[in-house]
């Protein structure tokens, strides 16, 4: 049987603002003259956008010359602007300072390469949204447009011993984040504000409250209560350590690679901190989600890369810890992975990017491996 032809490469970009980037420019290279040293006289150029990956905050990529010490100076940087009330965001709430800070904190409590953090401005004063500005790294990103498991890139196109040093060095990475010491404490601003008594509970309440919140346009989704219900009813009550800090949309699309290592972790919305689990566990599902959906138009996919044994033997070399059951943390990945696509789904909806379809639930690109996973659990 021949693949079926995959939605249009078009049709699964997804519009993030209704600003016009270069109106904005104007207005931040003057803010960015009251943060350099005087006489800098900065000059901003606006690159390509960023369209392959991502989809919570406008991403701008930027050029900036400008003076200092009486020397001409110039950085690649990645603006990242917090989208307008009115484009429909993907998350009720963004908080730019705490992504600001634990990039910063991770550079310097780790190995792990981040992008450099230079400027933040948080009252949204300049552009409208708060926005912050980081050095912009070189390298390649395993696509989420189309999905890497459907072939024609980089990653797919490797031969398996550069995949497999794809899936061992990002594992790694992860084990070096976890790494970082007393994490409750160095991250504390991190843990979820939100009811509960252990931080699970905490960030199982954040999971919930982003539903209600994307509830408000989307409507209702039985297979997400039904997620919701289980995990409520199975809250873990031991844990394999201490809390650390989890990266908390702990993916492939979100690391930078050069060689086949990682040269950059991305896209901190989602940090937290809580049990090691969830970052594996979310690793893994993201990986199913892609697979998923590539059988699901008769491509192969990658069904030998990121496999749970694998992944499960390089991270315990890396940590120290052996994690064996991720049952509880695959569901919760589960339940985030529907409102990501709930609120995609409805951000094309809003900009007339697709017509509202009458079953909600057809946005959910993972569904029926939910209900499988559901049906094993007897939930």
């Amino acid at each position: 049987m021949s693949p079926s032809p995959p939605p249009s490469d078009k049709g699964m970009r997804l519009q993030r603002s209704s600003r016009d980037a270069a109106t904005l420019i104007p207005r931040l290279t003057e803010w960015l003259a009251t943060q350099l040293p005087a006489d800098a006289d900065p000059n901003l150029t606006l690159g390509s956008g960023i369209d392959s990956n991502g989809m919570s905050a406008e991403t701008l990529t930027l050029t900036m010359n400008w003076r200092e010490a009486g020397e001409a100076r110039t950085a690649d940087l990645i603006a990242r602007v917090v989208p307008a009330p009115g484009d429909f965001p993907v998350y009720e709430r963004y908080s730019l300072p705490e992504q600001f800070d634990v990039m910063r904190i991770v550079a310097e409590n780790s190995q792990v390469r981040v992008p450099r953090v230079r400027f933040l401005e948080p009252t949204g004063d300049v552009l409208g949204t708060p926005f912050l500005l980081m050095d912009r790294i070189e390298g390649l990103v395993p696509p989420d447009v189309m999905p890497y498991t459907f072939g024609d890139n980089w990653l797919f196109d490797a031969d398996p011993e550069q995949q497999r040093r794809v899936q061992d060095s990002t594992i790694e990475t992860l084990a070096a984040l976890h790494g970082i010491p007393d994490a409750s404490t160095t991250f504390a601003f991190l843990d979820p504000q939100q009811p509960g008594d252990s931080l699970v509970e905490r960030n199982l309440n954040r999971a919930r409250a982003w539903y209600e919140f994307s509830v408000r346009d989307t409507g209702p989704s039985p297979l997400v209560e039904r997620i919701l219900a289980w995990l409520t009813a199975n809250l873990p009550r031991t844990f394999s350590s201490e809390a650390v800090l989890s990266w908390g949309d702990a993916r492939l699309g979100n690391c930078m690679y050069r060689d086949f290592t990682p040269v950059a972790v991305l896209d901190w919305e989602m940090a937290t901190i809580g049990p090691r689990e969830l970052d594996v566990a979310w690793i893994l599902f993201g990986h199913r989600v892609f697979q998923r959906i590539a059988t699901n138009f008769g491509f192969p996919g990658m069904p030998d890369f990121m496999r749970a044994e694998d992944v499960r033997a390089a991270y315990a070399k890396h940590s120290g810890v052996q994690l064996d059951d991720l049952t509880w943390y695959t569901m919760f990945a589960a339940l985030n992975y529907c409102v990501v696509f709930l609120r995609a789904g409805g951000r094309q909806v809003h900009f007339g990017e697709m017509e509202r379809p009458e079953d909600i639930e057809t946005l959910l690109h993972h569904k029926s491996l939910v209900e499988e996973l559901l049906a094993e659990l007897g939930a």
